[in-house]
């Protein structure tokens, strides 16, 4: 498994193509991020799996692709998030465009409950990854959604920062980064692995994860929505 990440906005229509225009400021010139979700039917799954097994595959050889993993989520099997991160937007906009990614996308589409929703990211602090090493179980992911109201950003963003930053030092940390969405920047997700579940919880109870949703609490737009996902091989 490929663990090492260094993963924006057009009309909606490109959006919701996976399109995304090369015209951005000159500090964006770095990888590209892109967060999808998508719910399928329950008895469609299975159906779903085998699609995404293929999309991995040709999504992985692509030039430019430095990370293309898909989660399914823990106790939520019809329930996927798709993390990718491309060398620039160029090589995102590639991959956008191909034929294989069409093809999956149309594939897919019937066996949806709900929207595809893809949410491109800039960087806000994105660390080495760390391999697993001769792990018994393999590693968990929690990926997690945080807003913050707007007149806050700054201060959520900091915060989101610094506990990568330090989250990256805990015992059984294989990757901890955080990523800005680019349509509304008092939005970030944040992506966590680790070595098993027993690192995640012992992690959940530091003082620096404690102090930081201490302080995030005030800052909130929504409810800290974290999530349990294993990789899709």
């Amino acid at each position: 498994m490929k663990l090492a990440f260094r993963f924006l906005l057009g009309s909606l229509m490109m959006s919701a193509l996976g399109v995304v225009p090369a015209a951005r400021a000159a500090d964006d010139a770095g990888p590209a991020y892109i967060v999808a979700y998508f719910e399928t039917l329950p008895p469609s799954a299975k159906p779903a799996l085998a699609l995404l097994r293929e999309l991995i595959k040709a999504s992985r050889a692509e030039a430019g692709s430095l990370g293309f993993e898909v989660l399914q989520q823990i106790g939520q099997p019809d329930q996927f998030v798709i993390l990718e991160a491309w060398k620039d937007l160029n090589a995102q906009a590639a991959h956008a465009s191909a034929a294989h990614t069409s093809a999956f996308r149309e594939k897919l589409k019937p066996l949806l409950r709900g929207p595809y929703d893809e949410r491109p990211h800039t960087a806000l602090g994105v660390g080495p990854a760390r391999a697993a090493g001769a792990a018994k179980t393999s590693p968990i992911y929690a990926v997690t959604h945080v807003d913050v109201i707007g007149k806050a950003r700054e201060e959520g963003s900091a915060l989101v920062k610094r506990l990568s930053e330090d989250s990256r030092k805990d015992k059984g940390n294989l990757r901890f980064d955080s990523w800005t969405q680019i349509s509304r920047p008092n939005h970030m997700t944040v992506v966590e692995i680790w070595a098993d579940r027993k690192a995640l919880e012992a992690h959940s109870v530091t003082a620096h994860k404690k102090k930081f949703r201490d302080q995030l609490a005030p800052l909130g737009g929504s409810l800290y929505d974290e999530r349990l996902y294993r990789a899709v091989n």
